[in-house]
């Protein structure tokens, strides 16, 4: 009994195992069943399941999502091949008929052939969708078998490859873009005319181009991982050059010698700077060496031909200060003795009793000999000043009607012995022009001059004027005489150069034209001529118009009426010297001194001529011009400074140069006050005031010393 217990209750214990395996059986089964439910209906991918011949018998939801059709749409109806691209197929054949040296036919077969002979296939294939549109797979065959190993059917599992082949495009794309950036930025460095290096911090080098190739003679393998320093005459220089980029992450025009293998050396302009990741951690340095052999050359003979040139120039310099000082003496020279001819045959000429006609015609040629080579003595003079740049000008308002006036009465008296009628213009206004005024009536006299001589008998000269432009004013002197050639017109303004008139009657130097146009040049103006043969000849001259002078009153006083000064009946007379060539300016300080009564105006129209004026009248005050023909304003104050009997005179500088470097060169060498033109009215009597209190207590002080002595 118990042993039969013991069976019952193990065989029941067997049944309620059995139950448990065939639960877990059961459940590994569903699972199993819901994993291929899954796969098969998965939208994901494609499993698509032919038979033997391949026409489709299983079409999933994943086939139908990527080809458009329904599964009724080709079941038992197309073969897988009727969805392919044909010219893959056919292309697949013939690749695989090589491969496997069999012949395939182009079709399903070309699908499946690998996989029916237990071959593992997966390969990329393009399916063609029910609206004809295509899309790339790739897809992994596998051939169906029976229990007897036979092939019943073909499972086709696929994936849309879209996606992939993009980002391939777009990758080949980048990847293209890449290569061709690199190409193009090889290229810049190898088509760039120097040696460019980069090496690492240590100083190895890790890339050249080819330029540090010829440099060096050596290949781009055998500089890189190379030192750097190995490539130069002087390694130490080198390698300090590299250390100075790293401390410095920059160095331009650093020298040094490169050292060929042949032993050639060139010497180098050597750039560099640091260069980092895009971490910022240093890499190395990059450098670019250009051969400057060329232009050390160039520097070179620069530097020889500067030296040259800057002994030329002294040698230059020293010979035209040799001339002017030669030029000087000899004036001084010929004037002596030129004075005495003169004056004597002047005597002789004007003696008694009366020369006979012989003796008058003697005379006559001695005094015309000498009046020329005066004429000579001063015009090389002025070419000599202005060649050498020590003429000095007064650019001042003048007025072209009182030049025009004065020329008139001066030239008149030749005309009327040649018996040439001039004409001048009569202006319908006032005209003034900036210039020196002593220098344009030496400019008009002399084409005055010339257009009479060289005129024919009974001839004509028209003096002429037009404002050609709103700045400028434009003189003309039209004579009737013989005219000139192209070709002396192109030889009008040259030293010495008389036209081939040189045999002629008429005296000449040759220069007076030369002189003429380099002061109208300097003056700002321009000069020209134009002329016909046979009809005559219009020399003109063209100068800077301006305005009228005129009394500028200070700012904060313009509107006060100043009336003349009250002056008691005891107030001693003063006397005031005013050293000036420009006869507005002389007539513009008389007409200010009319308020002064207790004031005498003395004037000189040259420096030399002040000097004596003031030694021999010893004036309470001088007021001078700088620019003065002969020595100027500065020149006469030194001579008057070192006279005991006028260093005490204040001295006002009255000039038309307003540049500070004239104002504070003025001062420094004594003047008492320095005013520049126009005449500010209240200013002018202030300094004017000043300088006489001054001169009132510099008179008592010395009074005082005379009595005490």
């Amino acid at each position: 009994m118990f042993k039969t217990e013991i069976n019952i209750i193990a065989l029941d214990g067997e049944a309620k195992a059995d139950g448990a395996t065939e639960m877990r059986r059961q459940e590994t089964l569903l699972r199993t069943r819901a994993l291929q439910n899954a796969i098969f209906n998965s939208a994901n991918f494609s499993s698509i399941a032919t038979d033997a011949k391949g026409v489709i018998q299983i079409f999933n939801v994943g086939a139908e999502r990527m080809l458009g059709y329904t599964a009724a749409e080709v079941v038992d109806k197309i073969t897988l091949a009727d969805i392919s691209d044909p010219k893959e197929l056919f292309s697949r054949a013939k690749a695989l008929s090589i491969e496997l040296s069999t012949l395939i036919t182009p079709g399903f077969e070309a699908l499946v052939f690998k996989a029916s002979r237990g071959i593992e296939d997966i390969y990329e294939l393009t399916f063609i969708r029910k609206d004809d549109s295509r899309f790339p797979a790739v897809v992994s065959v596998t051939a169906l078998r029976d229990a007897q190993d036979e092939i019943i059917g073909f499972l086709l599992i696929g994936t849309d490859n879209t996606l992939r082949k993009q980002a391939e495009a777009e990758q080949k794309k980048l990847d293209q873009r890449l290569r061709d950036q690199q190409f193009y930025t090889r290229s810049l460095i190898e088509s760039n005319i120097d040696a460019l290096i980069a090496t690492d911090p240590s100083g190895m080098i890790s890339d050249v181009n080819k330029q540090m190739e010829a440099l060096t003679g050596c290949t781009r393998d055998e500089l890189i991982g190379a030192p750097f320093k190995n490539y130069f005459t002087d390694p130490e220089q080198a390698e300090a050059g590299i250390k100075r980029v790293l401390a410095e992450n920059r160095v331009t025009n650093y020298e040094l010698t490169a050292h060929a293998r042949d032993g050639k050396e060139t010497v180098v302009s050597y750039n560099a700077t640091t260069f980092h990741d895009r971490d910022r951690t240093l890499q190395g340095v990059f450098a670019a060496a250009r051969d400057i052999t060329e232009r050390k050359l160039l520097d070179q003979a620069l530097l020889e031909t500067n030296i040259k040139l800057e002994s030329a120039k002294s040698l230059a310099e020293k010979a035209n200060l040799a001339k002017s000082d030669f030029l000087s003496s000899m004036s001084h020279e010929l004037r002596s003795p030129l004075n005495a001819i003169l004056g004597f045959a002047q005597l002789i000429e004007s003696g008694s009793p009366p020369l006979t006609p012989r003796q008058k015609s003697n005379i006559d040629q001695i005094l015309l000999a000498g009046w020329y080579l005066l004429d000579l003595i001063n015009e090389i003079l002025d070419l000599a000043l202005i060649e050498s740049g020590k003429l000095l000008l007064s650019l001042e308002p003048m007025s072209l009607n009182e030049v025009m006036s004065d020329c008139q009465a001066m030239i008149e008296p030749q005309a009327q012995k040649s018996g040439i009628p001039l004409t001048f213009p009569q202006f319908d206004g006032t005209y003034f022009v900036k210039a020196d005024r002593t220098r344009v009536k030496q400019i008009l006299i002399n084409l005055l001059s010339n257009s009479i001589k060289y005129n024919r008998a009974g001839g004509t000269v028209v003096v002429s004027y037009s404002t050609s432009t709103a700045e400028r004013i434009r003189i003309s002197i039209t004579d009737t005489g013989e005219g000139l050639s192209v070709e002396n017109l192109s030889q009008l303004f040259q030293p010495f150069n008389r036209l081939g008139r040189e045999t002629g009657t008429e005296e000449g130097t040759g220069i007076g034209l030369v002189v003429s146009k380099r002061l109208v040049e300097l003056m700002g103006g321009a000069i020209g001529a134009e002329s016909t043969v046979g009809k005559g000849s219009v020399f003109w001259i063209e100068l800077n118009r301006t305005n009228a002078p005129h009394m500028a009153l200070d700012d904060d006083k313009s509107k006060m009426a100043i009336g003349p000064a009250k002056i008691s009946a005891d107030t001693p007379l003063r006397t005031l010297l005013y050293v000036e060539d420009n006869p507005a300016n002389l007539l513009l300080v008389e007409n200010l001194l009319e308020r002064r009564a207790d004031i005498h105006l003395l004037s000189a129209q040259d420096g030399l001529r002040g000097i004596e004026i003031a030694r021999a009248s010893l004036p309470d005050v001088i007021l001078m011009d700088i620019n003065l023909p002969g020595i100027s304003g500065i020149h006469a104050l030194k001579i008057l400074r070192k006279d005991p009997t006028t260093a005490h005179i204040p001295v006002i500088a009255l000039s038309a140069n307003a540049m500070p470097r004239d104002i504070v060169k003025s001062l420094e060498v004594g003047f008492f006050r320095y005013l520049t033109k126009p005449i500010k009215l209240n200013e002018f009597l202030d300094t004017l005031e000043a300088a006489l209190q001054l001169s009132e207590t510099q008179s008592a002080g010395t009074n005082r010393e005379k009595n005490d002595s």
